[in-house]
């Protein structure tokens, strides 16, 4: 029989490898992947295309540490349906229906968000990418595609690990070229999201205005800072340091979720910045600073711009490549 203090020990023991495993699954970075991505197409020339998810897939083969993501699947379409209602109007649902073919493929984008949201907040991975098109943080209540986007993944996300995992305050981070008007929008008197964004304020959608600071109980919680074109890596990180840094010692985020844009990267078709691959690996490492300190790591990033191909490609292996820690 075993003896009390040999059973203590085995328990010990136990608990010591439980811890290990644990940490070694949380040190995992999920990827949200879907062959199904392929199926939205505007038009044959349109800038956002199904080769932007091609590009991507493709290059995560051809590199051999990427065998190491965690694969996601998105969640069912039903289920991701049911929280659409959390940000957009009836009206801009069934606007967006009326197209059976875009709104499906616009809501697998979000049913992948929310899955990444699934792994995250129930420990499966430390954090996660979401691969998905098309994007969504220009999205509002028109009943309309507007600038590329149908549903506000990011914000449903929000609000889904508000209300499902009872998350308290959300970041959201958008470095794409443009500004997210759709995320402002949503959150702009809201004092439980943190909205922080890094664009262009006289490209399109011609918003962000860093006079706009939120309203009501959610003033000072919307950040806008514009930044010319050229915009490099010192600049779009000294933008962060400035302007996030300091606003995160009183908002302390539950979990961070990010619109990365990589129209923001050098050589794009639709932007005019200079900032490098190395640029972005070093933003997210910066990201992920900021969540080991505020909330165990917790992010959620998903693909918003970015319209040269294999320029995009190179960008989130950056990305995935910090937030691996490869």
């Amino acid at each position: 029989m075993m003896k009390r203090r040999d059973f203590l020990l085995s328990l010990a023991s136990l608990s010591v490898l439980t811890q290990r495993l644990s940490a070694e699954t949380l040190s995992t970075t999920g990827i949200v992947l879907d062959e199904r991505y392929l199926q939205h197409q505007i038009s044959v020339a349109h800038p956002e295309s199904p080769a932007r998810y091609r590009a991507i897939r493709e290059r995560l083969e051809e590199t051999p540490w990427t065998a190491s993501l965690t694969s996601l699947s998105p969640q069912s379409l039903s289920s991701a349906e049911s929280w659409l209602s959390a940000i957009h109007s009836k009206q801009h649902i069934a606007g967006i229906r009326q197209n059976k073919p875009v709104f499906d493929n616009a809501l697998l984008a979000t049913a992948g968000c929310l899955s990444a949201v699934d792994a995250v907040m129930q420990s499966k991975v430390r954090n996660a990418f979401c691969a998905s098109r098309p994007p969504g943080h220009h999205a509002t209540n028109t009943g309309q595609e507007e600038g590329f986007c149908y549903f506000n993944h990011i914000a449903i996300a929000a609000r889904y690990a508000q209300q499902h995992y009872g998350v308290g305050k959300v970041l959201i981070i958008d470095w794409d070229y443009h500004h997210g008007n759709g995320t402002e929008w949503a959150f702009y008197r809201d004092p439980s999201v943190l909205f922080f964004s890094t664009h262009d304020q006289f490209a399109y959608p011609g918003t962000g205005s860093p006079s706009r600071k939120g309203e009501g109980p959610g003033e000072g919680l919307n950040i806008n800072v514009h930044l010319d074109c050229g915009c490099n890596d010192k600049t779009l990180l000294a933008a962060f340091e400035q302007h996030l840094r300091p606003a995160l010692e009183n908002f302390r985020p539950e979990l961070i979720l990010i619109s990365a844009g990589f129209d923001s990267r050098q050589d794009d078709l639709l932007g005019c910045f200079e900032v490098t691959d190395d640029g972005f690996y070093q933003l997210t490492r910066w990201v992920m600073e900021v969540a080991g300190d505020c909330c165990e790591g917790r992010i959620v990033s998903l693909l918003e711009g970015g319209y040269n191909i294999q320029g995009n490609s190179r960008a989130v292996l950056s990305h995935l490549q910090a937030l691996s820690q490869v």
